[in-house]
């Protein structure tokens, strides 16, 4: 993909595509926040473009125009079958690595 001398910019073809530094813009959140949401697949139809400079990320606008921000705060761990542990469930697991470590049964 060619690099404009003029301006820097990558040339796209579908003008209906933000970069990662637009969608930043329209969302009012940092550049790197939304390459992270790309890499989470928080976007369904953004594309990663391979670039011997450096790999970018389009975003089609209506992605950007319909997103929702995430609520802020750690995303809670769900176990294999999707339902959180009980409390103290992994508490018997734990001791029994212990004693197994000390050589106890």
């Amino acid at each position: 993909m060619l690099i404009c001398s003029a301006c820097g910019k990558v040339p796209r073809m579908n003008k209906s595509e933000f970069t990662t530094k637009e969608a930043a813009a329209e969302l009012d959140e940092s550049e790197r926040l939304v390459r992270l949401w790309c890499q989470q697949g928080r976007f369904p139809h953004a594309r990663r473009v391979e670039h011997p400079r450096g790999d970018y990320w389009l975003i089609p606008k209506h992605d950007v125009e319909s997103f929702t921000k995430p609520k802020p705060g750690p995303v809670p761990k769900a176990s294999s079958n999707g339902t959180q542990p009980a409390n103290g469930s992994n508490a018997a697991l734990k001791g029994a690595v212990k004693a197994k470590k000390r050589g106890k049964k």
